[in-house]
């Protein structure tokens, strides 16, 4: 079943809250999943020539420490990091190909939750609320940020079955429903370049849009062609570096609400996760019309 929140501010002044915002909403999920959560928060930019990695552990015991003194070592990079529960923040000035090759051979074990200028991807198994404390969701800015709860209606429950997915930089997906060609456009994909890390379809559509997007499409462009070359029934929530956008199958039989107000646009797979935001009362809400896209983008970097 899974459940999708999203939540992108257009008042720079709520950026201090957006973690505080976007907690209840991802908590209001638990019913549509309890069996993992997480989310991809955009914010805390690196400057030019520096990459920001979100590196996760399978224990909160990692010696991420002796990690970075190595990584240092070996590249000779000036770096940064801070350490969130089993994960750290990387920051270094370093091509990302060569970031990751390195963590490839230091740190095989250690998985590259995403990579960019802006994005951090924290999840985890166990209920909603716990992924927010465990990370300090609350307390986290931001400018938007996107999340998904699991029920492994199909599958084990595990971390490589966790959402969000990002397949490209700065990109993240979310996805509620199921892809029915995934094991032959992950072949196809493969062939162009992009890497899977698990057998989950929503890694496949977050992998479509990165090779869509690396042609020169738009984001809008991208997602239209998502229309025909994904096959199944899917509501998306997609994060990039400068926006948030949302789009659902032609047929449209997984759940979604939209709102908006002067402050914010918040989608949910139901209107309870939006009740707790401010002026929600006065804002615009609908349901999200099948085969359409929905773009909020800043000005780019």
């Amino acid at each position: 079943m899974c459940g999708i929140v999203g939540l992108y501010l257009k008042n720079p002044a709520l950026e201090s809250q957006l973690g505080a915002l976007f907690e209840p909403m991802l908590e209001a999920m638990t019913d549509r999943g309890p069996d993992s959560a997480g989310f991809a928060i955009y914010g805390d930019e690196v400057s030019d020539g520096w990459v920001k990695l979100t590196l996760q552990a399978t224990t909160d015991e990692y010696d991420f420490k002796a990690l970075t003194g190595e990584l240092e070592g070996k590249l000779g990079a000036s770096l940064d990091w801070f350490q969130n529960a089993s994960a750290i923040v990387l920051k270094i000035k370093a091509e990302e190909a060569t970031v990751r090759a390195a963590l490839a051979e230091l740190a095989p074990t250690v998985r590259i939750m995403s990579a960019g200028k802006s994005i951090e991807i924290l999840k985890g198994m166990g209920l909603p609320k716990e992924i927010s404390e465990r990370f300090g969701l609350k307390n986290m800015k931001g400018s938007h940020i996107i999340g998904h709860t699991r029920m492994a209606t199909e599958s084990a429950v595990t971390m490589e079955g966790s959402h969000p997915f990002s397949t490209g930089a700065d990109l993240c997906l979310v996805h509620n429903g199921s892809l029915s060609n995934h094991f032959r456009l992950r072949q196809e994909l493969r062939r162009e370049g992009i890497n899977f890390d698990t057998e989950n379809d929503t890694e496949v559509a977050a992998g479509y849009l990165a090779w869509r997007l690396q042609q020169g499409d738009s984001l809008k462009t991208a997602l239209d062609s998502s229309l025909e070359a994904l096959d199944g029934f899917f509501t998306f929530a997609i994060g990039t570096r400068n926006g948030f956008a949302v789009i659902r199958d032609p047929i449209a039989c997984k759940p979604a609400i939209l709102a908006e107000t002067d402050d914010y646009v918040a989608m949910a797979s139901e209107y309870q996760a939006l009740s707790s935001l401010p002026g929600i009362e006065k804002a615009k809400v609908w349901e999200p019309v099948p085969a359409t896209m929905y773009i909020w983008e800043r000005a780019s970097a």
